[in-house]
């Protein structure tokens, strides 16, 4: 099925600054314009990420507890996240003795990085995505590897033991359900047989029944599975509950974070936000139809074809759907230990995840 492309907004924008000082579009404008985008992305959309996710979690939480969470600074709350970013701007910002300095003040730069690079190729609408790479989802699997090079780096450097066996814990969970999560991930990739982020949403264009999750009954077998997996392991990548062992408050202090204060702080606190939110939208992308709305208004031809706004609402309400499930699930599952977590992925999610993959290999060879 071809599908019409529709150009990103980094060429519009390529195409203005070369008219505005008369010259051809060239590379040149071409990434000033991606770079553009970028940062329209971040400050609009990723920025207030953790703000807002905060508190989602603590007015979600309340209600889950039958209280009523932030309801003091602002209307209903809304301020008190503020509040906490300002308090956590005017905190100290210490260096503990015998701590090594530059790991220690470049690891949450690191982090930060890498939890909001992936933002870069996620497809919010037709022609809003900053970069289209062909290996978009192969990009995105390996930021999830860095981000937990400079947690490494954090409980290393920190000189603290408490610290150290929170990175330790990462390390041993994060390589552990990066199998599981990137044999999910191949299964909608090799069904589309592309890499793309947007190829693989374009190809789920139509209604619901369209999506790759249950395109029909044969490809249901395999991708919900592998649905379930990629979203599971996903909340092990974000250190989210049930596997939020490398912070783990009750063991830990605060794990990895602990010697941390001030906006140092702040910045391992955000990222852990971002990736929550950019973990439910690449689930949205893969298995989801990404942009795409449940009846098909927004396929080829159709009515909201090529509208960006209408993109966005249906991006931004099934990412936000995945998002507050995570919330919902901190607060309803208890801790696990870690030989459970090494168990479910080793003795479950892995032969799950092989099994989709097979299940998908075979299906596409059929036709």
């Amino acid at each position: 099925m071809i599908l019409a492309e529709t150009p990103p907004f980094s060429s519009h924008i390529a195409g203005w600054l070369a008219g505005l000082v008369g010259m051809e579009p060239n590379w040149l404008f071409s990434a000033v314009g991606a770079l553009v985008v970028a940062a329209v992305i971040l400050l609009l959309v990723v920025t207030p990420v953790g703000l807002g996710g905060v508190y989602l979690e603590r007015k979600l939480a309340g209600r889950m507890q039958n209280r009523r969470g932030p309801n003091r600074v602002g209307p209903y709350g809304l301020l008190q996240s503020l509040a906490d970013g300002v308090k956590l701007l005017a905190k100290e910002d210490i260096l503990q003795r015998g701590a090594d300095s530059p790991l220690f003040r470049f690891a949450p730069y690191l982090v930060f990085m890498a939890a909001f690079a992936g933002f870069v190729v996620l497809p919010f609408a037709p022609g809003l995505v900053a970069a289209d790479l062909d290996v978009g989802l192969f990009y995105f699997l390996a930021l999830i590897a860095l981000e937990t090079v400079g947690i490494v780096m954090a409980g290393w450097s920190s000189n603290n033991k408490w610290s150290l066996l929170g990175a330790m814990r990462e390390v041993a969970q994060v390589v552990s359900y990066e199998l599981p999560l990137g044999l999910a991930a191949m299964c909608p990739a090799l069904a589309v047989g592309s890499l793309s982020l947007v190829a693989i949403t374009d190809y789920q264009a139509g209604p619901i029944w369209k999506w790759l999750l249950w395109r029909d009954i044969y490809w249901a077998i395999a991708m919900v599975p592998a649905f379930l997996l990629f979203y599971t392991a996903g909340l092990a990548a974000a250190k989210r509950a049930p596997f939020d062992l490398p912070e783990a408050e009750s063991e830990l202090t605060a794990g990895f974070h602990t010697e941390y204060s001030g906006m140092r702080f702040g910045m391992f606190f955000l990222p852990e936000y971002a990736m929550m939110l950019s973990l439910s939208a690449v689930t949205s992308v893969l298995f989801l139809g990404g942009y795409h709305d449940p009846i098909g208004l927004s396929a080829p031809g159709k009515l909201f074809d090529g509208v960006w706004w209408w993109g966005l609402l249906w991006f931004f309400l099934k990412t936000t759907f995945l998002f507050l499930t995570q919330i919902a699930l901190r607060w309803t599952l208890p801790r696990i230990r870690i030989d459970q977590v090494m168990y479910l992925c080793y003795k479950v999610l892995l032969p799950i995840g092989m099994g989709s993959l097979l299940l998908t290999a075979a299906l596409r060879l059929l036709g």
